[in-house]
């Protein structure tokens, strides 16, 4: 049976530590079941896949209605969260995780919480949401926002144009974080 694990640090984020079952002529894992996360109800879903050279960082990004998790079927990555619910027991706490080839593991990452990642090598990242994709609830703070202080371990990440533009929280109005 997969372990989940809750994060010691945000609360709701989720770990899962896959099984994989291999032998000589290759490995064989399960990577998402939905009643791991008894918390959704799971009926409609997207999955995305996204491919990105060694050095890219994409986020911070956060929702107010859907829910992430992420699985490295290729290559090695350090995922970034920020606790952005003003409701939250651990408001502003942050955590970074490696993930991949290396440490087999899900991130169930729940609706409020800044997420992002830093591609250690080549990756690949599969993701299944729980809701359709939609541009109006897809908002993003800055990865390096000190405040926050996510542990990045990189000074200049290749990003997007639309990551280099997040603002800082400071500079988030009230009513675009989550409650």
């Amino acid at each position: 049976m997969t372990e989940i694990i809750e994060s010691e640090r945000i609360a709701g984020v989720k770990f899962t530590k896959l099984k994989i079952f291999g032998d000589e002529r290759g490995r064989f894992m399960e990577t998402f079941r939905k009643d791991w996360f008894p918390e959704r109800t799971w009926e409609i879903f997207q999955n995305n896949r996204s491919d990105s050279k060694a050095g890219v960082l994409r986020g911070l990004h956060y929702h107010f209605q859907q829910v992430d998790y992420w699985h490295v079927p290729t290559g090695r990555i350090r995922v970034g969260l920020a606790d952005l619910r003003a409701s939250s027991p651990t408001y502003g706490a942050s955590q970074v995780i490696e993930i991949g080839d290396h440490n087999q593991m899900g991130v169930f990452i729940p609706v409020g919480v800044a997420h992002g990642f830093l591609t250690l090598t080549d990756a690949t990242v599969t993701y299944l949401v729980d809701q359709y994709y939609n541009g109006s609830d897809e908002f993003g703070v800055a990865w390096n926002d000190p405040t926050l202080g996510v542990a990045w371990g990189v000074v200049e990440p290749i990003l997007s144009g639309r990551d280099q533009q997040n603002p800082r929280l400071c500079d988030i109005q009230s009513g675009h974080l989550p409650g």
